[in-house]
């Protein structure tokens, strides 16, 4: 019988990073958290997308992908921005003026960010729920010294603010908590079929507060 516990899991060492692509028609950017340097000579990088994120779906047409490495000073807000939300609903570029454009045609995110990663995909491996990209990188540029943000310091410090339309507790109801992003739900049940309005987690990522 499997024994499967999610914060075992989350206690493997992960960052967290903007990943952009583009095709011909949209720009588009999404949070993953696995992304590794595998060689030296030449300089490769593994990423692991969603296949779901529409960012995969660009990479996989384009070939091409820029890697913003985020620091311990981002916000709930870039990464509800950029994680919490679809590029099939919204353009995720529209009003947003942090970022500019690297040598290869593709956003990076300037700001709360100290370095970029420009790669092309060598290779890609397919494993169920995602895709290994398996990239030759073509650029590489620090734009400061703050710590990398971990997905450690994320759930200890950044997932724990509030963005923008949060939900007000009032005393005396029920709270249900998304493991994931930090969403509160308030009711004495939380329906099975309760999809978060922020991660679109299911009713399994949550628990009572």
């Amino acid at each position: 019988m499997e024994n499967i516990e999610i914060n075992a899991i989350r206690n493997l060492s992960y960052g967290l990073f903007v990943l952009t692509s583009r095709n011909h028609q949209q720009d588009n950017g999404c949070i993953i958290n696995v992304a590794s340097q595998i060689t030296e000579s030449p300089y490769r990088i593994v990423i692991a997308v969603n296949k779901a994120n529409l960012t995969h779906d660009l990479i996989k047409e384009s070939g091409i992908f820029n890697l913003s490495l985020l620091t311990e000073e981002c916000t709930m807000e870039t990464i509800k921005h950029f994680g919490f939300q679809s590029g099939r609903n919204v353009n995720k570029f529209a009003n947003f003026s942090d970022a500019q454009r690297s040598g290869n045609g593709l956003y990076f995110i300037n700001r709360h960010t100290n370095a970029y990663i420009s790669a092309k995909v060598v290779d890609s491996k397919d494993f169920e729920s995602h895709t290994l990209f398996i990239a030759e990188v073509t650029e590489a540029v620090a734009l400061s010294d703050k710590p990398s943000l971990t997905y450690a310091y994320y759930h200890q410090h950044i997932k724990t603010q509030k963005p923008a339309g949060a939900p007000t507790s009032n005393e005396g109801k029920t709270q249900w908590v998304c493991s994931v992003c930090g969403y509160v739900y308030e009711g004495d049940e939380l329906p099975a079929d309760f999809i978060c309005p922020w991660c679109k987690h299911g009713a399994d990522a949550f628990t009572k507060k």
